[in-house]
């Protein structure tokens, strides 16, 4: 009797363990293909043409676990884009942890604000990703936010889409009747949402974050961006999600770019979980008692102080209770280094 109840353990001990295994070492493989260069990425192109005095103009500052963490996020609109070259940014938004208070913020970071992009003069935040990849729209935002960026995210509308209908879709309150129709972008691309909660697919969600034809535009836009972040995080942390990650992950990789590794993934996924019960703030950058709207090279622009808006971004830290950010970002290494090790070529 004794002999069969060890058998019986052993066994109920293997059905327990083996699935469990399994699953790790499918979603480590997976995560490893988000940073595979010899992967498919939608930047692969885009670095194959990058002269190799390009690709090292800036190489980010590592993340040792202990200090601030910053990641960008980039969202594209690739329609209509040349072969090998990149679109100004569509979305841009900064995640910023602090490890040791567990304090999370996400920064959008308005478009059309004027800054100076590192070796290629003043213009519009959207187009650092264009002129030189995600290492010149990290330091760009380094510059900006007095933050040391030393990670990114980048998608465009597909991968948005992918992402979204991975987890079966993300519930949401649509603040207001949201419609909006052009001819240039094709029905496939119309908003037409309705006011109330609800459970968005991934083309709706793409609709929802997208909208900015009413008085408040692109403001009005970059909160519901947060909003649905927001949401979207706490969707890929429920169960279910978390039992589907590999496949979501297979799902979305021909659509994302990153320079993040597996360990950074790991690592950064159980500071978020911790991050998320803490909340998130979240706050448009610049904010609108800093910036000012003008017209240079008659473009419309936002322009804003960077000193101040960087003491915008340690007070916020301070009244959250989280550590204050070392000032400024880590200066570009002088000597040639690898490309990133991120699924770009």
């Amino acid at each position: 009797m004794k002999k069969a109840l060890k058998w019986i353990g052993l066994l109920l001990l293997l059905f327990i363990v083996l699935p469990g295994t399994y699953y790790a070492i499918d979603l480590y493989r997976s995560m490893d293909k988000l940073n595979d260069r010899e992967g498919n990425s939608p930047l692969s192109e885009f670095y194959e043409a990058m002269p190799t005095e390009k690709r090292n103009e800036y190489t980010p500052p590592k993340w040792e676990g202990k200090q601030r963490v910053n990641i960008l996020l980039l969202g594209v609109d690739s329609r209509g884009v040349k072969s090998k070259e990149i679109p100004r940014s569509d979305s841009n938004m900064v995640v910023s942890i602090d490890p040791a208070t567990k304090k999370a913020h996400l920064f959008s970071i308005l478009r059309d604000t004027y800054v100076n992009i590192p070796g290629h003069g003043k213009d519009r935040f959207n187009a650092a990703v264009a002129i030189g990849g995600p290492n010149l729209a990290m330091k760009t935002a380094s510059d900006l936010l007095g933050l040391q960026v030393q990670y990114y995210v980048y998608t465009d509308f597909q991968g948005f889409i992918k992402v979204v209908d991975a987890v079966g879709g993300v519930e949401i309150d649509v603040e207001k009747n949201m419609k909006y129709i052009s001819k240039a972008d094709g029905p496939e691309y119309s908003i037409d949402l309705k006011k109330g909660l609800q459970r968005l697919n991934g083309h709706q969600a793409l609709q929802y974050v997208r909208f900015r034809h009413d008085a408040l535009s692109d403001y009005a836009r970059t909160e519901r961006q947060r909003k649905f972040l927001t949401a979207l995080a706490n969707e890929l942390q429920t169960t279910s999600s978390v039992l589907k990650l590999p496949r979501i992950i297979r799902d979305i990789d021909p659509y994302i770019d990153t320079n993040l590794t597996v360990n950074d993934m790991i690592k950064l996924g159980m500071l978020g979980m911790e991050a998320r019960s803490n909340g998130i703030v979240g706050e448009q950058i610049p904010p609108s008692h800093l910036l000012q709207e003008r017209t240079i090279g008659g473009a419309s622009v936002l322009t804003v102080d960077p000193k101040a808006l960087q003491k915008h971004v340690q007070d916020l830290f301070a009244a959250a209770g989280a550590s204050p950010s070392p000032s400024g970002s880590a200066p570009p290494s002088s000597s040639p280094t690898p490309r990133p090790t991120a699924k770009a070529r």
